[in-house]
């Protein structure tokens, strides 16, 4: 069954037209990577989920249409981990861990932070002090502070050391494996993407120009050549 599919979704930004006609579908349980170069609507598919940008065409969440609002996707369970980390760095770490859980009632801190244990030993550290790793590790934990359904990752592993990387997905990895965790992941890095999925779109110029299981991709010359390396 699909989580969220998106139907012919368009955006722009002013004049600036970013996607053009996108199509996909996220089963629940399922990690689905964005793949493509620069400026080619990766983060943009994103924050159109989120509600971030003005879009036209469908976007449902488990059969509801997610409307414009980032406050109505986070209520209906999505979360969106931002490129950059978005952390707020003059608050501590526990600051920035309650904000991610402003739209429960109660929060389990416990449950959401035992990936994180170094987190409890942290918490009154501003988090603009903490590296650009453990930002990271930070922005994704307070994420999972609403105990989401949908996780957004967008570019993840930008500016990070190889194990970092390794680290931070794998943790995805075993949310993903051990309490089915939908993620819709945007990533460069795409090695390390199609090592974490089942499946993967290559956008192109805000289209969707491939898609197929992680496998398939990994096969396919022009993926090989322009992502992979080899």
């Amino acid at each position: 069954m699909s989580l969220l599919e998106l139907h012919d979704v368009h955006a722009r930004y002013g004049e600036v037209r970013a996607l053009h006609g996108v199509s996909l579908t996220v089963a629940e349980g399922e990690v689905v990577s964005v793949l493509g170069p620069n400026g080619a609507g990766k983060t943009t598919t994103l924050r159109a989920v989120s509600g971030l940008v003005r879009t036209s065409g469908e976007i449902t969440f488990d059969g509801r249409r997610i409307g414009r609002s980032a406050e109505g996707a986070a209520r209906l369970g999505v979360a969106h981990v931002p490129e950059g980390r978005g952390t707020f760095p003059e608050l501590t770490v526990w600051e920035n861990l309650r904000l991610g859980a402003y739209t429960r009632r109660s929060a389990d801190f416990e449950r959401s932070l035992a990936p994180f244990p170094w987190l409890a030993e942290r918490r009154e550290q501003r988090a603009g002090t903490l590296s650009g790793g453990e930002q990271q590790m930070l922005a994704l934990a307070r994420a999972l502070m609403s105990r989401p359904r949908l996780l957004l990752l967008d570019e993840p592993s930008l500016g990070l050391a190889p194990l970092v990387v390794r680290e931070l997905f794998a943790i995805v990895r075993t949310l993903n494996e051990d309490e089915g965790l939908t993620v819709l992941v945007v990533e460069q890095n795409a090695n390390v993407a199609l090592d974490s999925s089942q499946r993967a779109y290559v956008l192109e110029a805000g289209r969707v120009a491939l898609s197929g299981t992680a496998t398939e991709l990994r096969a396919n010359e022009s993926v090989r050549r322009s992502y992979l390396g080899y």
